[in-house]
């Protein structure tokens, strides 16, 4: 029985059907993504998206979708559903849907009278192409298949409306067409594997609807460009391969690179499985230098991000080398700014505060993993590069405190990963000293220390940073270490903000920590009663002022409550560390029963992989982008931390 396999019930029943979500990469940023019966509920939706440009990653939906029909004895029967103006779907080809299953890849099976149909998709590694096999399986009479292609030729964010500046011309090419709807973008070519009549026949396909979009409150409603219909005949047991594309590709070869990626591919067999396929959909590779993505379909490459579900994401999943690759592409990123202090186009946000400290984690797991002599020699020089960057006051925003700890403005500019900003400002105000980053500051500078302890060139300037981790140890407990037993968020002058947030967690789930193992377990006490969920951690506790569960309404609404309420599952990495700190082997049970409400998530939302986010109450609804690094990173780790105890 596959682990991913969803019936004919659930399959017409739309209400059920139409939130879960599939996500197909090629690891170079283009993406195929949609429900599960094929009807696009999202802008960002679409077949064929590619990203344009040299440097930011800027997506752009070229072939929105295709709709297939069966045509029998003069009969027509359309596979495809759209949703159009006032909530109507058609053609309802949904209906027909007898089986979705995603195992190894996409599988669609259709029966129309008694005809079976199987529709199978998969991308080509690295190259900007998407295959579609449709095998008919059973038929008692002639059968002729007819495709109808939807273009767009737009960015993801944006919607096209009917227009007549667009480039009607499709150009033949070997089994198919070609063609380019707007100067500035790449040529699509649509092929199959035998030759079929191409009816130029075009419309605008007006008012189509995407209904999560509609429910987020932002634009929703475009037109479509439908140039014709390709058909061709097929025969019983006979299998035709859709190519799409950005190159003319030899026809011939088409079975032989499906075959050869389906062999590539690692199947969905359980839940491990598919967060390592989650997890690797989110690699970019750019040229020679590679990237993470933050997540699908908005995500972008960001640097908190990268060095957050760095380690999850290809350490957890035994891909050393992409970690060196992409924390090589980071490097340089890391080391321009130092030099330069200015961002990065093509790794956001690298001038952000805490940046430095997260690098050096990140960098700390790839030691914990492969031994801290590897470590030192790849990575010694970029971690006493970033220490002294901040202890020289280098940063434009940190501030080294006469204690040790590290200050930041955050009142005009988000300074941590509670980042929600609306008209200009922050949502949170968090400013001054921060829990996590100087949690995160007192880890850095301890494994600084120990990662060059057999550098003698580096003993001069591993003194200092043991003095001020000294330092910034020492007062760490009286700052942020409140009578009630758990820390405050973060401290500015006299005003400590009492919220409960899960940034404490990360301090207590650090290697290194000034808090002795009682403080701990006092804080992860207050963690667990107030923060915890199945689905992660509360970013506020229900017995804190401003508390917003629910990731819903207007853009402000949503804004207001990210970082108000709603669940994070990456935080459960955090937590599971502290835990298996303060109880050792005694609390891997409740750690591996913590998963369960994670595994669940394999079928739901997008399908194989985690949301964004998790509304705080019940029932835990995930929300935000439908595929997230850092929730896939720090599940995927915290599985490799408990296997370390089977051992």
């Amino acid at each position: 029985m596959s682990y991913l396999k969803f019936d004919k019930n659930l399959l017409i029943n739309l209400e059920q059907s139409l939130p879960k979500e599939i996500l197909r990469t090629n690891q170079a940023g283009a993406y195929h993504c949609t429900s599960i019966v094929g009807c696009n509920t999202r802008k960002q939706h679409g077949l064929l998206v590619v990203p344009i440009g040299d440097e930011e990653y800027k997506p752009h939906v070229l072939l929105s979708s295709l709709d297939e029909t069966v045509i029998q004895h003069g009969a027509s029967f359309n596979l495809g559903i759209h949703r159009y103006q006032g909530g109507v779907y058609s053609p309802n080809g949904h209906k027909y849907i007898r089986e979705f299953d995603c195992e190894s890849v996409p599988r669609t099976t259709y029966r129309v009278g008694g005809v079976i149909l199987t529709k199978e998709k998969i991308f080509i590694q690295h190259e900007n192409r998407i295959l579609i096999r449709y095998t008919l399986v059973e038929a008692h009479s002639p059968t002729t298949l007819q495709f109808r292609p939807f273009l767009a030729f737009r960015d993801v964010h944006a919607l096209c409306i009917a227009n007549d500046r667009l480039n009607t011309e499709c150009r033949p090419v070997a089994n198919g067409v070609a063609c380019c709807l707007y100067e500035g973008y790449p040529t699509l070519f649509m092929q199959l594997t035998k030759k079929p009549e191409f009816v130029f026949d075009p419309h605008w396909y007006n008012n189509i609807e995407y209904v999560k979009d509609l429910d987020r409150g932002v634009p929703y409603c475009e037109d479509l460009w439908v140039p014709g219909y390709f058909e061709v005949k097929i025969k019983k047991g006979e299998t035709i391969i859709f190519s799409a594309g950005l190159s003319e590709v030899s026809t011939r070869s088409l079975p032989k690179m499906y075959e050869a990626e389906i062999a590539s591919r690692t199947c969905r067999t359980s839940f491990y499985n598919c967060l390592k396929n989650a997890a690797k959909q989110l690699y970019l590779k750019k040229g020679e230098k590679e990237y993470m993505l933050s997540g699908y379909p908005w995500g972008k490459v960001l640097a908190r991000n990268t060095f957050m579900s760095l380690p999850g994401n290809t350490i957890a999943i035994n891909h050393r080398e992409d970690f060196e690759r992409i924390m090589g592409t980071a490097i340089a990123s890391l080391t321009r700014y130092m030099d330069t202090l200015h961002d990065s186009r093509s790794i956001h946000g690298i001038d952000q505060p805490d940046i430095p400290v997260w690098a050096i984690w990140a960098i700390q797991q790839y030691a914990k993993a492969y031994g801290m002599p590897n470590a030192a020699e790849r990575y010694s020089q970029i971690v006493a590069d970033l220490i002294d960057f901040i202890l020289r006051g280098t940063h434009p925003r940190l501030r080294l405190a006469e204690n040790g700890l590290l200050a930041t403005d955050g009142s005009l500019s988000p300074a941590s990963w509670m980042n929600a900003v609306w008209d200009g400002r922050p949502v949170i105000h968090r400013t001054g000293f921060l829990v996590e980053l100087n949690a995160l500051w007192y880890n850095a500078l301890m494994f600084a220390a120990e990662l060059t302890k057999d550098n003698s060139s580096l003993e001069e300037r591993r003194s200092r940073w043991l003095d001020t981790a000294a330092k910034a140890g020492e007062a760490f407990v009286p700052v942020f270490l409140n009578e009630y037993g758990y820390l405050y968020d973060w401290v500015d002058g006299n005003y400590s903000d009492p919220s409960v947030r899960p940034n404490m967690a990360i301090a207590i789930g650090l290697d290194y920590t000034p808090l002795d193992r009682r403080q701990r377990k006092g804080v992860l006490d207050v963690v667990t009663r107030e923060l915890l969920t199945p689905k992660g951690l509360r970013t506020l506790s229900p017995k804190s002022y401003g508390y917003r569960p629910f990731y819903l309404g207007s853009p402000q609404e949503r804004e207001q409550a990210l970082h108000n309420g709603p669940a994070r599952p990456w935080l459960i990495g955090f937590y599971a560390d502290a835990y298996l700190k303060v109880f050792g082997l005694s609390g891997v049970s409740y750690i591996d029963r913590m998963l369960i409400g994670f595994e669940e998530e394999m079928s739901q939302g997008c399908i194989g992989s985690l949301s964004q986010l998790y509304d705080g109450n019940p029932p835990f609804s995930g929300r935000g982008a439908i595929s997230h690094a850092t929730n896939i990173a720090e599940v995927l780790r915290t599985i490799r931390t408990l296997k370390k105890y089977d051992s």
